[in-house]
């Protein structure tokens, strides 16, 4: 029996309700597959700042890089949104990622046939989309210096720096090839070198890389053509591969191909301990209310496994136990169908779990 160490942030608004079907489905594994997980919580976002007046204590690094993975729920909402900007809890997630070296951001996006029409787009269109965004995390416009507001009066001005080493771009974009060869072997790399001397060097860099990998097809796309593809054509990608901020935006283009941004899964992967959260915010209207969809945070703990524990096999099992969940009929109310029933965060987390235990 493998036993593993599980580091838990719960988070803010419905971090902890999500997190708690994601933990379910880690026990229903366990039982399945003969492993023994323990779960340690700790503190981050807008619950650390009320607790200790920071976004991410000291005690909430040491406890998760002496943890296998970590489990990350949602951190944020307007009770924060005043506070200094370096205590803001989105300030203590950037920091927790530059502290587990977490460089490479995996955001898949599937779209299940069971939810073609819950998306606003063509069932035609989606159908057979699976698209794995590959994010460079820890460079680019977010973390380049310098960066600020100075000056006072119609001349002040703010302001903030692109800048990418090569030994970023190609980790980075080595990662993504290495993927494509499990998948489809296609690696689409996305940037603007018609205009930024920094995507320039990316793509020169992918071009470079691109050659050690002859079993896998390379394109590039300005950003805002791929924007404008993920919408008209989603099936022809197969693994993108781009920056900081340009992932952050088309992942999250991404996520409305599959009907609801509470099917979006996420890993953050580059260091010994992997950093795994549903893509959505903490939605606090919904907050303790049973809304949440949890499918996002329960295809995180597939990520978990797979990349975080290398249980490959494991991974899979979660991953056919939500596609009989939703072939069953149940929904959240984000992914509501006709002829569908409706069921709450904690039944939704349930009916996975026990697809684990039980789906052959």
């Amino acid at each position: 029996m493998a036993t593993f160490k599980i580091s838990v942030i719960n988070g803010d608004g419905i971090g902890p309700e999500v997190v708690a079907e994601g933990r379910k489905a880690l026990v229903a594994i366990g039982e399945r597959c003969g492993h023994s997980f323990s779960f340690a919580e700790y503190l981050a976002g807008g619950c650390a700042i009320d607790a200790t007046g920071v976004p991410l204590p000291d005690a909430t690094i040491k406890g998760v890089k002496d943890s296998h993975a970590l489990l990350f729920g949602a951190i944020g909402g307007p009770k924060w949104e005043n506070v200094a900007h370096h205590l803001k809890p989105e300030a203590g997630l950037l920091k927790l990622r530059k502290e587990l070296d977490a460089w490479a951001n995996l955001r898949p996006a599937v779209v299940y046939d069971e939810l073609c029409d819950a998306s606003t787009i063509k069932p035609e269109v989606l159908k057979g989309t699976d698209i794995m965004v590959l994010r460079e995390l820890t460079g680019g416009i977010y973390f380049g210096q310098p960066r600020g507001i100075e000056g006072s009066g119609p001349t002040r001005k703010g302001f903030n720096t692109e800048v990418y080493s090569e030994f970023e771009v190609e980790r980075i974009v080595k990662m993504a090839f290495e993927i494509a060869r499990g998948r489809r072997k296609k690696v689409c790399s996305v940037d603007k070198a018609n205009v930024l001397e920094s995507s320039q060097l990316w793509r020169e860099v992918a071009i470079r890389i691109g050659k050690q990998f002859p079993d896998v097809a390379l394109s590039h796309m300005y950003v805002d053509n791929a924007a404008m593809q993920l919408i008209r054509d989603p099936k022809q990608f197969d693994v993108i591969v781009t920056g900081n901020i340009f992932g952050d935006i088309l992942s999250d283009e991404a996520s409305q191909l599959t009907g609801s941004i509470g099917m979006l899964a996420s890993a953050s992967v580059g260091g010994p301990v992997g950093f795994f959260e549903p893509i959505h915010g903490s939605a606090p209207d919904i907050a303790g209310q049973k809304k949440a969809n949890p499918l996002a945070t329960i295809g995180t703990v597939a990520l978990l496994l797979r990349y975080g524990l290398k249980l490959e096999a494991e991974a899979a099992l979660v991953e056919r136990a939500i596609k009989a969940v939703l072939k069953s009929g149940l929904r959240t109310g984000d992914i509501k169908q006709p002829g569908t029933t409706i069921v709450d965060t904690v039944a939704m987390g349930e009916a996975v779990a026990k697809q684990i235990r039980t789906i052959a």
